[in-house]
């Protein structure tokens, strides 16, 4: 797999991981991904790939399980059922990607995460939807902000494929959070900043095992 350690200068046909991402994307996140996760990342090639794709199966189970629990909001029906298509299509082609690189498809431990933000949940509708709905605004955004930090340093295939997920994980991003502030007529916006800061803390602190969400190597 032709994945390189990052050089001191970027190849000057890729584009600056800024200039991949939408404004409301980079305002969203407290901080970017660091630079020792991108180099655990590419030193890490096959993991990355094995937890991208347990990533959009994560994803698409999480789109199905709203649906299943949340049937009387049909725009949460409606986004959910679109997301969850899109997350498995998303599955397929990892998968297909790592077979034609021959890359074997297995079982990995999650990281903390997710379960990092999501033992913040408060036990009560419509509160508990609405951190659920903000915890996947996040993951979805940090996810496209780290597939446009990786692109300038891929081999052209998974460079191209990245590009198609950044705009689709920044869509997610953005449904994901129109749906949580639909929940209540109350402002949202502390909710938003405490989950942001938690997310911060879980990307920048220190990880034992790569991730495609860890933090930064021990």
């Amino acid at each position: 797999m032709s994945i390189q350690v990052i050089p001191d200068t970027k190849p000057s046909h890729s584009l600056d991981a800024d200039d991949l991402l939408p404004e409301c994307l980079h305002d969203f996140l407290a901080c970017p991904t660091p630079n020792a996760w991108l180099t655990w990342a590419l030193e890490n090639p096959e993991i990355l790939l094995i937890d991208h794709a347990q990533c959009e199966k994560k994803a698409a189970s999480t789109a199905m399980s709203l649906l299943y629990r949340y049937v009387d909001q049909p725009l949460l029906l409606s986004k959910m059922s679109q997301l969850a298509r899109e997350e498995l299509l998303h599955f397929e082609q990892v998968v297909n990607l790592m077979e034609r690189r021959g890359v074997a498809y297995r079982h990995l431990t999650a990281s903390r995460y997710a379960e990092g933000l999501r033992r913040h949940l408060r036990p009560q509708d419509p509160e508990r939807l609405i951190d659920i709905l903000i915890i996947g605004a996040l993951i979805e955004a940090r996810s496209c902000e780290r597939f446009a930090r990786l692109i300038p340093y891929l081999d052209e295939e998974l460079a191209r494929f990245y590009r198609t997920l950044v705009k689709s994980e920044g869509r997610h991003f953005e449904d994901y959070l129109l749906l949580a502030r639909q929940q209540t007529d109350q402002l949202i916006d502390e909710r938003i900043a405490f989950f942001v800061a938690c997310e911060a803390e879980l990307i920048t602190s220190p990880d034992s095992a790569f991730r495609f969400h860890s933090g930064v190597p021990a």
